[in-house]
């Protein structure tokens, strides 16, 4: 199945020259991962902040572009320069959910968005990034199977973003639209089970626990 995370292999060529730079300049890993956090975190604030003028959600498409690169960036950081820690593991796992939360909760106040749609569209994606994580830890292989991985949730969301904030659509058009974001999740969670599970018998403990 086709998702946004075939593309990652392009996406990272064009972010190298950016990479050595930082690797030259002794950017850690875990500080990209922290400023990822932080730009989802002062995003978050400011959808929450504003969140009556629908204009503000235009923000969300350059921010999750940003976000992308820097998650991408991190995880080049740590396996290509020999930067991976498991302190730096963990702090990207974390971060990715707790960015996501941080990104995506504010919404809920939007007037017209439906509030269990994006409680139901966060609570998902974290399971299905615990899917991967606890495939990864069973097989020694991660899960990144679809169809709504972290790339397409940005993508989504920053198409959503841009179609609600022109006011090409009216908002009650995204209920429908993140109720469907939710039920791809849940596929996609499903796909990440089961692709565990086909993977049981590959054990092993990896050192760097690569990124979807």
């Amino acid at each position: 199945m086709f998702t946004t995370y075939n593309l990652k292999p392009r996406f990272q060529d064009r972010l190298r020259p950016a990479v050595r730079f930082l690797a030259g300049a002794r950017v850690h890993p875990n500080q990209v991962t922290i400023a990822a956090l932080v730009l989802s975190c002062a995003t978050g604030a400011l959808l929450a902040q504003f969140h009556p003028q629908r204009v503000i959600l235009l923000i969300l498409a350059p921010v999750l572009f940003l976000r992308m690169a820097l998650n991408a960036i991190d995880g080049m950081l740590a396996r290509e320069h020999g930067m991976a820690t498991q302190a730096g593991m963990i702090l990207n796992e974390l971060g990715d959910v707790a960015s996501d939360a941080a990104l995506y909760l504010p919404l809920a106040a939007v007037p017209g968005i439906s509030g269990p749609a994006v409680f139901a569209f966060v609570l998902l994606a974290a399971q299905v990034e615990m899917a991967g994580v606890v495939a990864a830890l069973a097989t020694g292989r991660r899960s990144c199977a679809g169809p709504m991985g972290k790339s397409d949730r940005a993508l989504a969301v920053s198409a959503l973003g841009l179609v609600l904030g022109s006011g090409l659509a009216p908002i009650t058009w995204s209920t429908p639209v993140l109720w469907l974001l939710d039920l791809l999740l849940v596929f996609t969670l499903m796909n990440r089970v089961r692709d565990g599970l086909r993977s049981r018998g590959r054990r092993g403990s990896p050192t760097f626990l690569s990124a979807c």
